[in-house]
């Protein structure tokens, strides 16, 4: 009986909202040439059409439910003073603006548009240029972020903010965005059930995609490239990571992945290719790593302490420099049925996998982690020599790390 009645009340105060909601056209020839000035004019639900031009306005805040909509991305120009727009209110739409000029502080996260404790809102079709932060999401819950182009300037971590930040958010889906020239690119921190899907992460300072103190979260289909490390993950659980790809995260300590203090996550089809390292695992727990592509990094896979029941299975390991260097005991951690591009076993009964098991820790990637000169001696005859010393008889790396059942042919893994 309760739904019989509340549903009718529902359709009438949608009528309702589209009934009585007016577009309020703001420019230079019209009644409202200000878009504060018409933000603070508008009534609950209407739209705020900014025909095209240059508006020099900062420190505009949305405190009802409204449309801002731009007109062939109209101009908002902060000219440096300060936070652009702020959201105090639910159901807001900001849509097709080009916001540029976000004042910088030392003190205070100026961004070009913040949101506030605010639910049910979208942000969609921005372009934002010449920033601090980008979006800033504190407190706010049930949102979109999608198809915008936040491009920062950023050259040192310490004067420059992230392009797209979530604090204390959930339910947020962050989709079509292109991040470049920022701090982080994409930066969760106390943020939940966060879907982060089908962006471009590129040429950012320090991370492409950087989370903590995050659980329940999934991204996907991303590209993480040229950035200071691709992906840091830190201090969660129950994170979802498919099909993304890594590549050109270069530096003495970059990575495309790096895991710290995490539970109960997948990392699945995804692609690490020409890192410096592909992930780099610390302190990790039952973390399934399946259907992934190492290309060309320097180091595959760097275990380090602390790891326990992770499984490693059809994975590809494509002409890295060093396919895995373990600092660690087994701890239940498997590595099955992957293909090894270095292994040189044979296959008798011609069942696809290697008669021998593979030992894909090298004496040299053991020697350079304790003494990371002597890479210059990586190609030379003399490690050749003493590798395949140490795979007939280990003595300093782990003897029971093997891939019993590694595969014989690269695994097809379709991305589509």
């Amino acid at each position: 009986m309760q739904l019989k009645l509340t549903l009718p009340l529902l359709i009438i105060g949608l009528f309702m909202h589209s009934a009585f909601s007016k577009i309020i056209t703001v420019c230079d020839n019209c009644g409202y040439k200000s878009i504060n000035e018409a933000v603070l004019q508008a009534e609950d639900y209407d739209t705020i059409l900014v025909k095209k031009g240059t508006y020099k306005e900062f420190n505009i805040r949305i405190l009802k439910p409204l449309t801002l909509l731009g007109e062939n991305n109209s101009i908002i120009d902060g000219e440096d003073q300060g936070e652009i727009i702020t959201v105090y209110s639910n159901n807001v739409t900001i849509d097709g603006l080009t916001i540029i000029n976000v004042g910088t502080s030392y003190t205070t996260d100026y961004a070009a548009i913040r949101v506030v404790k605010s639910d049910h809102f979208v942000i969609q079709n921005v372009i934002l240029e010449k920033l601090f932060f980008g979006i800033y999401l504190e407190k706010s819950n049930d949102g979109r972020l999608s198809c915008n182009k936040i491009t920062g300037d950023a050259v040192e971590e310490f004067n420059s903010g992230n392009g797209i930040h979530l604090w204390h958010c959930k339910n947020i889906k962050v989709n079509q965005n292109i991040v470049q020239h920022v701090r982080d690119g994409i930066y969760l921190e106390f943020s939940d059930n966060i879907k982060i899907e089908n962006n471009l992460s590129i040429n950012n300072v320090r991370y492409g995609l950087h989370f903590m103190f995050s659980n329940h979260d999934m991204y996907q289909n991303n590209i993480f490239e040229n950035n200071g490390a691709g992906v840091a993950v830190m201090f969660s659980k129950d994170i979802k990571m498919y099909n993304n790809t890594f590549k050109k995260n270069w530096g003495t300590a970059s990575f495309g992945m790096l895991l710290k203090e995490i539970n109960d996550a997948e990392i699945l089809g995804n692609t690490f290719e020409e890192n410096t390292v592909g992930i780099n695992i610390e302190g990790t727990n039952r973390i399934v790593y399946c259907n992934n592509d190492f290309i060309r990094n320097g180091w595959a896979i760097k275990v380090r302490g602390a790891c326990y029941a992770n499984s490693f299975e059809q994975n590809n390991f494509l002409h890295n420099s060093f396919d895995i260097s373990y600092n660690s005991g087994m701890n239940n951690n498997v590595f099955i049925n992957n293909f090894w591009s270095n292994y040189a076993g044979y296959d008798l009964d011609k069942n696809g996998i290697g008669d021998v098991p593979y030992r894909p820790v090298k004496l040299f990637s053991y020697i350079v982690n304790r003494t990371p000169e002597t890479i210059i001696l990586l190609r030379s005859l003399f490690i050749d020599i003493i590798d395949i010393s140490e795979k007939v008889s280990p003595v300093f790396t782990p003897d029971y790390l093997v891939d019993e059942q590694p595969n014989m042919k690269k695994i097809n893994h379709d991305r589509s």
